[in-house]
């Protein structure tokens, strides 16, 4: 069952700006991972998602639920962290959370307090006054405190230290286990990649990758550094290489030279699974200090997209 469902969703600001036939779907119990720098469309599609936003053309929909529409259908089934935090003035935490209460039906009070524990918030100062810090748990706080089926997180750890982003980690990961939906947009590949499930990529307002989060850990494209003993022995290897069948065979990404460090004598280099051992064979040849795997990341395949040297096809 499909909790959130986009189809072709665009909506155009001009110059450039907005989201062009965005796509998605998120699973009930999925956690979904709406990964891109700020401006690339990630806030607006949420704000479409969430019913304020009305589409130029496609469709949104939540709960089966026309979200511009019927947003009051659904509304008290879901959670909503905004990516800037605009609380009233004039009002102290604990005023604010009471209203928040009174507004959802809120009788049991037990959830509040342990979620003001969990992030260690004392709510009793002016909204006003607070930091940014304790404004981002103040709408943690109200975003989970009526225990809803749906979670919709703009950035969620932004303004968190590091302590309070893994405190939100850990509590995502548990909300998870109990069956709870998440879709959750954000540019910190930490937090995406240590709760996600299933992760697009936008840029430019489009959707450039879909993929499973554990794909990530099996790429089948590894990043090799080589430190050899000469520079002679670099640059020998750099011309063997070029020469070689491995090379010829770019074009379908099988292998590619990334970087040429001559002063530290050291070579990068991207090779599929299947053409290792071609490699190893033309290394063998040559003196060789170091020879070691780097750990993809999300981080280094999203990079691929937003990196001016387009040489990685962008596929897991």
């Amino acid at each position: 069952m499909n909790v959130i469902e986009i189809e072709n969703l665009t909506k155009d600001y001009g110059h450039g700006r907005g989201i062009f036939d965005v796509s998605l779907n998120v699973e009930k119990g999925q956690v979904y991972g709406f990964l891109g720098p700020n401006g690339a469309g990630k806030s607006t599609t949420i704000r479409h998602v969430m019913g304020f936003s009305k589409a130029q053309s496609g469709s949104v929909k939540v709960f089966g639920e026309n979200t511009f529409k019927s947003y009051y259908k659904f509304m008290e089934r879901v959670g909503y962290l905004p990516g800037e935090i605009a609380l009233p003035e004039g009002l102290l935490g604990t005023e604010f959370i009471d209203m928040m209460e009174n507004l959802r039906h809120i009788k049991n009070k037990e959830r509040t307090k342990m979620l003001l524990d969990r992030f260690e918030l004392n709510p009793r100062a002016d909204t006003k006054k607070m930091s940014l810090g304790d404004k981002r748990k103040l709408a943690i706080v109200v975003a989970f405190m009526h225990d809803p089926e749906l979670l919709v997180l703009d950035e969620p750890t932004s303004g968190l230290d590091p302590v309070m982003q893994e405190v939100f980690i850990d509590f995502v990961k548990e909300e998870k286990k109990r069956g709870k939906t998440i879709f959750l947009s954000s540019h910190m590949f930490n937090e995406v990649e240590k709760t996600c499930d299933i992760i697009s990529i936008i840029k430019d307002g489009k959707i450039v990758s879909t993929f499973e989060a554990g794909k990530i850990k099996h790429n089948h494209n590894k990043v090799f550094k080589i430190k050899f003993a000469t520079l002679s022995d670099m640059k020998k290897f750099v011309q063997a290489v070029e020469q070689s069948k491995l090379h010829n065979k770019t074009k379908n990404k099988a292998f590619y030279i990334k970087k040429v460090d001559e002063a530290k004598q050291k070579v990068t280099f991207n090779v599929v699974d299947e053409k290792i051992n071609e490699l190893v064979a033309i290394v063998s040849k040559f003196n060789v200090i170091e020879f070691h795997q780097d750990r993809f990341t999300l981080e280094d395949y999203f990079m691929q997209f937003y990196h001016e040297d387009k040489k990685f096809g962008g596929k897991l």
